[in-house]
């Protein structure tokens, strides 16, 4: 397949953790990658590298902070210029921390609605032109808290829930053209932010199959929506390890 006619794909968040390894999982199916970070200039350019000994000028890092909306247009704008089409946008980029109500601050609510629901959605209508063109397709990272609110992350909780029902909401604005999904995680990665091995073992306990999932797991989940279900749209696919259907 020739440079012009590779698919590309667009994900936020893609220079470490989950985001990484779908950004490895798309790369292996053959899809260009625009790998978008923010402050992870070192990891990013480390998976660029990797990623092009395999397919030479198959990564384009694109740095830009989410919570600034002037940026949304430009990334993708960078994309246009850098290969003409976008085939795939996953918004995977997240911020994840506790807001206790009695703590709670304007810029906690700013920053936690910024990432986990504001960006992606102006960040798919900027996209919207491309992904028509190409019939392409959109996959939100959505948590399974949108369901279920985790104690002491209220807004976050809220925030995923409406990214959940932007899933919903743009399958029926964007299609026929456009199909758009989502990826609900559960326990895959234990936060950055340190937590006690009872609460890990607590939290594991909740699971059906009694263990925690990997990034490979929803790397496989989100390339199933974007490249095997092309009459797949509006849904949002727990990969939890069966938590969500326990008491």
């Amino acid at each position: 397949m020739t440079q012009e006619n590779r698919p590309v794909a667009l994900i936020t968040g893609a220079a470490q953790r989950i985001g990484a390894t779908i950004a490895h999982s798309l790369h292996q199916c053959g899809m260009d990658i625009a790998l978008h970070y923010h402050r992870s200039q070192a990891p990013a350019e480390t998976l660029k590298e990797a990623r092009e000994q395999e397919r030479a000028d198959s990564v384009r890092l694109i740095q830009a902070d989410l919570n600034e909306p002037e940026q949304l247009a430009d990334i993708i704008q960078q994309i246009d210029q850098w290969r003409g089409r976008l085939d795939l946008l996953v918004n995977n980029a997240s911020s994840f921390y506790p807001t206790p109500l009695e703590q709670l601050s304007f810029q906690q609510w700013d920053d936690l609605m910024g990432i986990n629901l504001k960006a992606p959605f102006f960040l798919a209508t900027a996209a919207v032109p491309l992904l028509r063109t190409s019939r392409g397709a959109i996959i939100n990272l959505v948590d399974i808290h949108a369901e279920r609110p985790l104690k002491h992350h209220p807004v976050y909780s809220m925030a995923k829930a409406g990214n959940a029902m932007m899933v919903k909401s743009l399958a029926r604005e964007l299609g026929p053209e456009i199909r758009v999904n989502g990826v609900a995680p559960g326990a895959i990665l234990w936060p950055q932010q340190e937590l006690g091995e009872q609460t890990k073992r607590e939290i594991i306990s909740r699971t059906a199959l009694e263990r925690s999932g990997t990034p490979q797991d929803i790397a496989r989940t989100v390339r199933f929506l974007a490249l095997d279900a092309p009459y797949i749209t509006g849904q949002i696919i727990t990969v939890d390890g069966g938590r969500s259907v326990q008491q």
